[in-house]
């Protein structure tokens, strides 16, 4: 099947991806639950496992591996053939499952404005809302040291 829109599809999809993964699973729940979904069923049921973190020291060092972290994974076809994904770090395999959705609806012609006005751009919104709130928390919190030069040489 080959996607319509290339690379700004690709794009469109990261972006939602990137609010999806971080913000709670309830909160994706209750604005899909105001949606009306069409039909799809579970390619991968919500599973969870292990997977290595690699690290580089020194960003140009050889990797090494770092230690292992749970993720949880889904993966979800509509009934028009699109195929979404979803991985989330830790065992939540509610949230891999409704971000596997959203990421097939994102895919679909027919219900991508939808997902992104509905349910993307609200959590985008609220999540630069409290990255804001905590910048203002922090910048009230600022001390500005200044070196006071006693005499003259």
């Amino acid at each position: 099947m080959a996607m319509s829109g290339g690379t700004g599809l690709q794009e469109k999809r990261r972006g939602a991806m990137r609010v999806l993964s971080h913000v709670p699973a309830a909160e994706i729940g209750v604005l899909m639950a105001e949606l009306s979904l069409p039909p799809h069923q579970d390619l991968r049921a919500p599973e969870s496992g292990l997977v290595m973190v690699r690290g580089r020291i020194g960003g140009d060092g050889a990797p090494f591996n770092l230690g292992e972290a749970t993720v949880s994974r889904a993966a979800v076809r509509l009934q028009g053939g699109q195929v979404g994904f979803g991985y989330v770090l830790g065992r939540d395999g509610d949230k891999a499952r409704l971000v596997a959705l959203c990421d097939a609806l994102l895919q679909s012609p027919d219900h991508a404005a939808v997902i992104e006005t509905k349910v993307v751009a609200p959590l985008r919104a609220q999540m630069q809302a409290d990255h804001d709130r905590s910048a203002a928390e922090a910048a009230a919190t600022r001390v500005d040291f200044y070196t006071m030069v006693r005499g003259e040489g």
